[in-house]
């Protein structure tokens, strides 16, 4: 029997001990939120962080900027609303309307404030070892992981997608915890052949249907962080009428990684403002 992993549980409940925790502060926690342009999926999951903010009890400032805005502007603009000195956290929302100059955007935001751990200092830190918050989605996959007693020690884990916002840092935390990690990119030759072998396979590409039943060997550990949209109807990687069938475990879309993905980020900004 397949059992289906409940992200909205897990979230609450890291939610919960948050709110107790903010309850301690002398002032609360602010986050602020660079939104640019005008991307639909973008602007659902700001709300979201914003609600899960308020409940928390933490500050929520959201700056928005046109699609259009040079990338030397809103460096600037960047720079000035880290000057806040009750800030405590501060993201860029992705994707940027101008995904050229991404990095040198990301990079922008300082060490202290990037909660997201989008920037190069943070991610060297990851490498490293000497991370104080690590980068909440793929820190979501391993929630999973502990919230259902698996070891990752000596796993074959599969990484469908190397991406920097889930792929290569989460290989990169996998690592640090001595699994056995495979990352498969848009170059790899035969990834079903892969994911046959894997004790667990992460898909992190946005692509529907990507991952199907016959990939997937009895048992696997089967996680879900893609996301796209398809006549406004959110969708995963993973057919999960298909491979539901076949895993150990797995995590629906939506209802999955992403609620725990918006716990972890703010649990980043918690940590910050002790800091």
């Amino acid at each position: 029997m397949t059992y289906i992993i409940d992200g909205k549980s897990i979230a609450q409940n890291i939610l919960d001990n948050l709110k107790q925790e903010v309850k301690g502060f002398k002032k609360a926690p602010k986050l602020a939120v660079v939104y640019v342009g005008g991307d639909k999926p973008s602007n659902t999951y700001i709300r979201r962080k914003k609600e899960a903010a308020h409940y928390v009890g933490i500050d929520f400032e959201l700056h928005k900027f046109p699609a259009d805005i040079t990338k030397d502007n809103l460096v600037d603009e960047i720079k000035k609303i880290q000057k806040d000195k009750d800030l405590s956290g501060l993201i860029v929302q992705l994707p940027l309307p101008e995904p050229l100059f991404t990095t040198e955007v990301l990079n922008a935001v300082e060490s202290k404030f990037d909660v997201d751990c989008l920037s190069d200092a943070q991610l060297g830190k990851l490498v490293m070892k000497t991370n104080t918050i690590s980068p909440p989605t793929p820190e979501a996959v391993c929630v999973v992981l502990d919230e259902i007693g698996v070891d990752v020690k000596g796993k074959n884990i599969v990484i469908i997608g190397a991406g920097a916002l889930v792929g290569k840092p989460l290989a990169t935390i996998l690592l640090n915890r001595e699994a056995t990690v495979t990352t498969c990119n848009i170059h790899t030759k035969n990834t079903k052949k892969h994911c046959r072998k894997a004790d667990i396979i992460v898909s992190a590409v946005g692509k529907k249907d990507l991952v199907r039943g016959n990939m997937v060997k009895k048992g696997t550990v089967v996680i879900d962080t893609g996301i796209s949209f398809e006549k406004g109807k959110m969708y995963g990687d993973v057919n999960f009428k298909e491979v539901s069938k076949k895993a150990s475990h797995i995590t629906p879309t939506p209802g999955g990684i992403g609620p725990i993905t918006v716990a972890l980020l703010l649990q980043n900004v918690v940590t910050s403002a002790k800091k």
